[in-house]
């Protein structure tokens, strides 16, 4: 019920928000006064990926090999950077921030300045296979970036140097942020676990109990008190997100069950005023879905 009065409301707000997507990638803004504004797609191939960049503006990576930097209210896309080999797997930036970056399958992560130039304005070569996982610090001073090649390297933004390389056998990562205002690093696992790294040293200092499925994905509570972690599956197995404690037990608080494919994202939402705590998943079954974090849906 909680689901549906929230997906109710989000369609709601659909509804009578000015800004109408098409499935061909154009914005239309229908405004009262005039005619439908019609902007091009921000990518010539599939997005891949997708961050907030400030509260207007959002980056996005594509199997194009580009990056671009697009609004929020208009659709258009107002800046594209070109320089990867490969497709962009990962895009990120640390909030209000002016640097984006980029992880591809060309093995290496790129720094782009939004004011800049079009090119890279730093360059982080060094890992052995695609880039899988990527986490700027608040301050965007250091990344941290995970690979299918069992690495988690910390690097210096400034001047591109390998602070620090932690190799793990089997883990193949595939997400990585960071904990607001904190040292640490979360990082899920095709090795069914999700692990938290100190920054520091860049040590495990904890990994929580393995899953039965691959972990996708996972974000962190801007409070950093909880990550969640989300789950391959099918046919109705696995598929689930997990809630986990940061700070306390370090245990498994809530677990999210409903989606019948592989779950390929999670969220935590932004708190209103008026509004439960609440997470989104979205998953290959074509569906997304929006549930109370500390109830699963179930209050």
């Amino acid at each position: 019920l909680l689901v549906a009065r929230a997906m109710g409301k989000l369609q709601s707000k659909i509804s009578f928000h000015t800004t109408k997507y098409r499935a061909d990638g154009s914005v239309g803004q229908t405004g009262p006064a005039g005619a439908p504004q019609q902007h091009s797609p921000a990518h010539t191939d599939a997005v891949t990926s997708v961050a907030a960049l400030r509260p207007d503006l959002c980056v996005s990576g594509g199997r194009d090999k580009s990056v671009a930097v697009s609004s929020w209210r208009s659709g258009a896309a107002l800046r594209r950077f070109i320089g990867h080999e490969r497709e962009v797997t990962k895009v990120t930036s640390a909030l209000d921030s002016s640097r984006v970056f980029s992880a591809s399958r060309d093995k290496t992560v790129m720094m782009w300045e939004l004011h800049g130039a079009s090119g890279p304005s730093q360059h982080f070569p060094g890992h052995d296979l695609v880039v899988t996982g990527l986490a700027v610090s608040p301050d965007a001073s250091q990344l941290c970036t995970g690979s299918r090649d069992n690495t988690v390297c910390k690097w210096d933004t400034e001047t591109g140097e390998c602070l620090g390389r932690a190799a793990i056998s089997r883990n193949l990562v595939t997400h990585l942020c960071w904990v607001p205002g904190e040292p640490y690093v979360i990082q899920t696992s095709e090795d069914k676990t999700t692990r938290v790294w100190d920054s520091r040293e860049l040590q495990v200092a904890h990994t929580f109990p393995a899953k039965q499925h691959i972990q996708t994905c996972c974000d962190v509570s801007q409070d950093g008190r909880y990550c969640l972690s989300s789950s391959s599956g099918s046919a109705g197995h696995g598929a689930e997100a997990t809630l986990w404690d940061l700070r306390q037990t370090r245990g498994r608080v809530c677990e999210y069950k409903g989606h019948f494919q592989t779950t390929t994202s999670c969220v935590f939402l932004p708190r209103g005023p008026a509004l439960a705590p609440s997470i989104a998943t979205s998953s290959s079954d074509s569906t997304v879905k929006v549930w109370d974090r500390d109830t699963a849906g179930r209050g």
